[in-house]
């Protein structure tokens, strides 16, 4: 199988737009975002409390003017330089959930929309939870957090959605992830 080359390869990156969060690049006739700050890795992290609740996270999104339902996510070295994604994922379920994993287990990582950011994420399992705090995220984040009964997450999702609110793709991935891991086989408990 041979691989042809993109006529953009050969281009050099110039920055359209260099903002506080984001920049604009393009390269050839390709313009894509990447962020401004940390490495351009995210973490989602995908976790049930020992009640067998699927932890959500609720929140104003203002690219999309919605709340959206989402897992517990963050970026991976923002104001941390050494991070892995273990220690963000670790970080970001205490500060947006309240919830404190005995283990995180990397399951893989991919491009979150590869036409358009050059951002990856990596799927987390969090595990051997216990609550710490009451969660909400940090810096006005406005967080609410639902714990969802799992056998009731896909129904819950649904009329979140009637409801108005934007839901994450990357939610029913999760789910299945829940109990497998990313080849099928089942995941440890």
């Amino acid at each position: 199988m041979t691989q042809e080359r993109h006529e953009a390869e050969d281009q050099p990156i110039e920055t359209l737009y260099d903002g506080e969060w984001m920049r604009l690049k393009r390269r050839g006739r390709w313009e894509f975002a990447e962020r401004a700050h940390g490495n351009g890795m995210a973490v989602i992290i995908i976790a049930a409390t020992p009640e067998d609740n699927v932890l959500f996270v609720e929140q104003y999104r203002v690219p999309l003017g919605q709340r959206t339902i989402e897992m517990p996510a963050g970026l991976v070295g923002d104001h941390h330089s050494h991070d892995t994604f273990e220690s963000a994922a670790a970080r970001e379920l205490i500060e947006e959930t309240g919830w404190e994993a005995g283990k995180v287990e990397v399951l893989l990582t991919g491009p979150t929309s590869a036409g358009m950011s050059n951002e990856r994420i990596a799927f987390v399992r969090a595990t051997q939870l216990r609550r710490v705090g009451n969660g909400g995220g940090v810096d006005g984040e406005g967080i609410t957090v639902h714990e969802v009964p799992r056998t009731q997450a896909p129904a819950w999702l649904v009329q979140k959605q009637r409801e108005g609110y934007e839901l994450d793709m990357k939610l029913w991935a999760g789910l299945w992830m829940l109990e497998r891991n990313p080849d099928g086989s089942p995941a440890e408990t």
